[in-house]
C-alpha cells in the first residue's frame, strides 16, 4: 500500500459491478498514487470479469487485463482507507467483517452525493496523519448532517444474467456519480 491511500471496491459477486467501477476508478486516478481493487461479498473467486462489464470497460478507455474474482474478507476491509460499495447491504457485509471501517465505508452514490460540490478549498490543508484518501472520506462524512441521504436510488443497478441494456445503465450509474468522487481524490494528488 501506498502513502496516497487504498480505495476497496465491493459488490457480490465481483464479476459485474466492483470490476467495473475498480477499473473506471483506476483510469480516472491514474497517476494520483491511489491504489484501487474490488472484491465480492459472494466473489466467483477467480473469474472474469463478465463480458457486458469488460466491453463496457473497454469502450470507456478502461483496462480489463489481469483481472480476477475475490472474495471480501475482513483483512481487505480493514486495509482499506474507504471501502465503496454498490448497494447498501455490500456495505452491511463489509461493516459486520471489520466493524471499525464501518465510517470509512460508503455507497458510491452516498460518497458521491457527499463529495458533491466539495472543492480543493474544503479538503485543505493536506494531511500528516493519514492518507489522502483518508482524508476526503473524513471530509465527506463530516457533511452527513448537512447532505440529506437518498430514501431510494442508492443502489448501482446490478445486471448479473441480463442483456445489454442493463449493462449499459449499470455503467451510467457508475460514471454519473464517480465524477464527484474522482474529482475530490484528485483534488489533493500532485500528478
Amino acid at each position: 500500500m501506498n502513502g496516497r491511500g487504498h480505495v476497496l471496491v465491493v459488490c457480490t459477486g465481483n464479476v459485474c459491478r466492483s470490476p467495473y467501477l475498480e477499473r473506471r476508478l483506476r483510469q480516472e486516478l491514474a497517476g494520483t498514487g491511489i491504489e484501487v481493487s474490488s472484491a465480492g461479498t459472494q466473489g466467483l473467486v477467480g473469474r472474469d470479469m463478465d463480458p457486458g462489464s469488460r466491453e463496457l470497460l473497454v469502450r470507456a478507455g478502461g483496462s480489463p487485463e489481469g483481472f480476477a474474482a475475490r472474495l471480501l474478507t475482513e483483512e481487505l476491509v480493514a486495509g482499506a482507507d474507504v471501502v465503496i460499495t454498490a448497494a447498501r447491504e455490500h456495505r452491511a457485509a463489509a461493516a459486520r467483517l471489520h466493524p471499525a471501517a464501518l465510517r470509512r465505508t460508503l455507497t458510491l452514490r452516498d460518497l458521491a452525493d457527499l463529495l458533491e460540490g466539495v472543492g480543493p478549498e474544503d479538503l485543505s490543508p493536506e494531511p500528516t496523519d493519514r492518507s489522502w484518501v483518508r482524508h476526503v472520506v473524513d471530509v465527506a462524512t463530516a457533511r452527513r448532517g448537512l447532505v440529506p441521504a437518498r430514501q431510494e436510488g442508492v443502489d448501482i443497478t446490478d445486471p448479473i444474467g441480463h442483456g445489454p441494456a442493463v449493462f449499459e445503465q449499470m455503467a451510467a450509474e457508475i460514471d454519473a456519480a464517480i465524477v464527484p468522487v474522482v474529482a475530490a481524490l484528485r483534488g489533493g494528488t500532485r500528478a
